[in-house]
């Protein structure tokens, strides 16, 4: 792949990113994103239909992660990587999820900020964070 074609690449994926995080409000589910944007650790926990909750949440834990293997594969081109990279996503949202789970279903106000963090988790692209630097690095040493 030639560089223009992989810089267009990254650019349409992490724009895609990007238009998952501006159209959240329209594409996704979620009485927590204003909840969270008010002084949330003073007021209860907002209504919420968990089913519905779990699925829009898991909707966009998926479509991050599958954006975020295709900028990983992109970058690195190695198959291992990718593959190391799925077992931690899904080792990531099972774990995740449960302790969201948690989380919603027993909303304690001393529990609001840890909640907060498990979330960011499940709807942001954090993990890509994680993984380009480490990859690049371990890359690096070998």
């Amino acid at each position: 792949m030639s560089n223009p074609i992989k810089y267009i690449l990254l650019f349409v994926l992490f724009g895609l990113l990007i238009l998952i995080r501006v159209f959240e409000r329209e594409l996704f589910y979620d009485p927590y994103l204003v909840f969270f944007q008010n002084d949330y650790l003073y007021v209860d926990s907002p209504r919420r239909e968990v089913l519905k909750l779990i699925g829009f949440t898991t909707l966009r834990y998926l479509l991050n992660t599958v954006i975020s293997l295709g900028i990983l594969y992109v970058f690195f081109k190695d198959k291992s990587i990718i593959k190391f990279s799925i077992i931690i996503y899904v080792l990531a949202y099972i774990i995740l999820l449960l302790i969201y789970l948690y989380f919603v279903i027993n909303p304690r106000q001393e529990d609001y900020y840890l909640f907060f963090n498990v979330r960011r988790f499940l709807i942001q692209p954090i993990i890509l964070i994680l993984l380009l630097p480490a990859f690049y690095y371990h890359r690096l040493k070998s």
